[in-house]
């Protein structure tokens, strides 16, 4: 499946022994037609977690069905090693995914994976190209309007990371249990018709600790951004979307596919925006039903 992604990780056992054998084959589920897609010059995406239960891997099929661009970056956490190091899951939906950027590569779109520590054993490829798809172990981007931002996943900020690297196996545990309560909690609600809400995302807003974590995080990102020169810096990690003013740095952060379910674009006058798919997806539906309601009405 992967094309020449998996022939590369022949004979690595330390990295191939992580992956399934991925058959040449159409998705499970087919992809929509181009025609129907919004444009946009880049799309960075994150901390996608594939290979784990917590991936929401139909909302990303959606959107990858939904959208098109010129650039995509990969920033980190696509494919989750720690969790298939220690229980192999990788349902069809997972191999959609993969299908579905690997078909945007061949048809021309720019891809740019930057690992991060999840996938961290896929850094030692840094240079290669595989499928159509760069490996980086960071990136710079140049956006239509002429700033120059830095791309990479951050984790080399996280000060847990770096000096208590247990500690962040125990984090990744914990927040895997909360990710399986927000499954339970979203099937109770779409048994009930209600829209996606993340229980995690909810939690983390409420507690003191993790509220000044982020920030802490996002001003030592900013300013490793402002010493290398750049205008801005875009990275993912913390499951966190934001876009916010550094002292003439933008710090962005395109979020994740576990939690929030959100992206980074760059339209193409150079204007940048988080899309929250939960939110685009629910405003479809609801355009959908009135239309609905709509051409009822006109053939009463």
């Amino acid at each position: 499946m992967l094309l020449g992604y998996e022939d590369a990780l022949v004979g690595n056992s330390s990295v191939g022994s992580l992956f399934p054998r991925f058959a040449p084959t159409e998705p499970a589920l087919p992809e929509r037609p181009l025609e129907e897609r919004r444009k946009f010059r880049t799309i960075w995406i994150s901390d996608i977690h594939l290979g784990t239960k917590g991936c929401n891997a139909q909302m990303l099929i959606d959107f990858l069905d939904s959208t098109d661009s010129e650039i995509m970056y990969l920033v980190g956490d696509i494919i989750d090693g720690w969790r298939l190091k220690k229980r192999p899951y990788w349902p069809a939906s997972h191999n959609d995914i993969v299908w579905r950027i690997l078909k945007r590569a061949k048809r021309g779109t720019r891809i740019v994976y930057i690992p991060g520590n999840h996938d961290e054993m896929m850094r030692q490829f840094s240079g290669m190209n595989f499928g159509g798809v760069e490996i980086a172990r960071a990136a710079f981007h140049t956006t239509a309007d002429g700033r120059r931002l830095m791309v990479l996943h951050g984790d080399e900020f996280d000060t847990i990371m770096l000096a208590h690297r247990w500690l962040a196996f125990v984090g990744d545990a914990l927040y895997t249990l909360l990710m399986g309560a927000n499954r339970w909690v979203n099937a109770v609600r779409e048994w009930f018709g209600l829209p996606y809400w993340s229980l995690s995302k909810v939690a983390k807003h409420k507690v003191k600790n993790a509220v000044e974590f982020i920030s802490h995080y996002e001003e030592v990102v900013s300013r490793a951004a402002s010493e290398r020169g750049v205008d801005g810096v875009v990275c993912g990690h913390i499951h966190t979307a934001e876009i916010r003013d550094f002292g003439g740095v933008t710090y962005y952060n395109d979020g994740d596919w576990v939690e929030g379910c959100t992206a980074l674009v760059e339209h193409f006058d150079g204007r940048m925006e988080i899309l929250h798919w939960p939110e685009e997806m629910a405003r479809r539906a609801v355009q959908t039903v009135t239309a609905a309601e709509y051409l009822q009405a006109k053939a009463a």
